[in-house]
């Protein structure tokens, strides 16, 4: 039996829901813990692409059980829509969980998200819309709706109307703009809780049972290391927890029984949104890198912004979740480059910094202290092992694992299933 963690070390889109998916071939359980329909895992299957932002990537797989866990915040049309959309692609989800603790995003959540980023104008944080921020601020609160709330009637409209006194309060006083009315919301609600009624459970029992059973079981995490609430680059962040600690909180799990820990690591870094990024390439060759490697949200569309390889981002993901490997992803998109860049380490007005400052502004003021690593011409979309690699990429992916202080399990060399390497034993 084993529990292995999967999260994000950069800003997220690095090719977690591709590594979940090869993984989840062996294992019994995938479960999300965090995040919502904000995140974006895009997965390739021959001619066939899956684009999944509530679901468990392991969902192509019909044996596995498919986990929402209790820290995710859950849009029930979101959800039921792309429900839909994978039964059109004969997709099965009987084994699907759905935790009867998940918060749930509700419409007003989505237009406090849309107005406050109108407001803030150039300040904005860059979010994706879709309410998860402002769903996270009532579960603090304790004035959020969980599921296991959604499917009780009474209890629904009775939580409905106390929260609609202060949000509508707030549209028409400050932001100007409409309210709902409770019956509005029950007439779109309640008939979502019927159709994701026979789903939902204690989630926390199922992953307990499984670990009991000796099965193995795979924690998926959306966003990433620098979108985390805690250890990301506040304020621009998401409002959960990514890295591996994330998934105590958000499934029931403790955390004694969690027995590796594996960071995807995009051979470049890409983020989304607002914010320092201080290896960023604003020139033809960031670019060109974009384009190549087909870089535009999964679930916003927007054009991602690309950089080299940070290694002081991936140490600091290292260390904030214990990572025991990392898995690298899209190393073939660097092919064909003369010189490619690493950056080692931060220069801070003319001091060096091997760690992420906590100072937005400071992290802002910083400049990539860069190494040069000679590139490769060849193609390596067929590659099948590390040695088949040419020279040049062995040394980067090498070096990718010394910057950032963890061995290589996997690496991916192509968006298929079939072109992901695998240089250590997970399951």
């Amino acid at each position: 039996m084993s529990t292995v963690v999967v999260v994000g070390t950069q800003w997220g889109d690095e090719g977690k829901g591709k590594i979940t998916d090869y993984l989840a071939e062996k294992a019994n359980v995938v479960a999300r813990y965090q995040g919502g329909n904000n995140a974006g895992h895009r997965i390739r299957l021959g001619d066939q692409k899956f684009d999944l932002h509530l679901l468990p990537s392991g969902i192509l797989y019909e044996n596995k059980v498919c986990v929402i866990g209790n820290g995710m915040v859950v849009d029930p049309r979101a959800l039921i829509e792309e429900m839909d959309y994978l039964k059109t692609l004969d997709v099965k989800l009987g084994k699907l969980v759905i935790s009867d603790r998940a918060h749930v995003v509700m419409p007003y959540h989505i237009r406090l998200d849309e107005l406050e980023e109108e407001r803030k104008g150039a300040s904005k944080i860059g979010t994706t819309r879709k309410g998860i921020g402002p769903a996270y601020m009532d579960k603090a609160a304790r004035i959020g709706i969980r599921v296991v709330d959604l499917l009780d009637r009474d209890v629904f409209r009775a939580m409905v109307e106390r929260n609609l006194l202060e949000k509508n309060r707030l549209f028409e006083r400050y932001y100007e703009a409409d309210g709902f009315t409770a019956e509005e919301i029950m007439d779109a609600y309640l008939p979502l809780a019927e159709l994701i009624r026979p789903f939902v459970t204690d989630t926390s029992v199922v992953l307990e049972d499984a670990i009991l059973k000796g099965q193995d079981v795979l924690f998926e995490g959306a966003q990433a290391t620098m979108l985390d609430l805690d250890h990301g680059t506040y304020p621009y962040v998401t409002a959960s927890n990514p890295v591996a600690g994330g998934v105590c909180i958000g499934s029931g799990v403790g955390p004694t029984e969690i027995d590796q820990v594996i960071g995807v690591v995009k051979a470049y870094t890409t983020r989304v949104g607002e914010g320092p990024f201080v290896s960023e390439l604003t020139d033809a060759l960031g670019d060109h890198i974009r384009e190549v490697g087909h870089e535009y949200g999964v679930t916003t569309g927007r054009p991602r912004r690309v950089g080299w390889f940070d290694g002081v981002v991936t140490r600091h993901a290292r260390r904030v979740s214990g990572l025991d490997s990392i898995a690298v992803t899209k190393l073939d998109i660097l092919s064909g480059l003369d010189e490619l860049r690493v950056c080692v380490a931060y220069d801070w007005k003319g001091q060096r910094l091997d760690a992420v400052p906590a100072s937005i502004k400071q992290l802002s003021e910083c400049k990539p202290i860069y190494e040069s690593l000679p590139g490769w011409k060849s193609d390596i979309s067929n590659v099948r092992n590390f040695e088949e690699l040419p020279k040049e990429a062995q040394n980067y992916l090498n070096r990718l694992s010394e910057l950032t202080g963890a061995p290589i399990s996997l690496f991916g060399t192509g968006a298929d299933r079939d072109q992901i390497v695998q240089m250590k034993q997970v399951f």
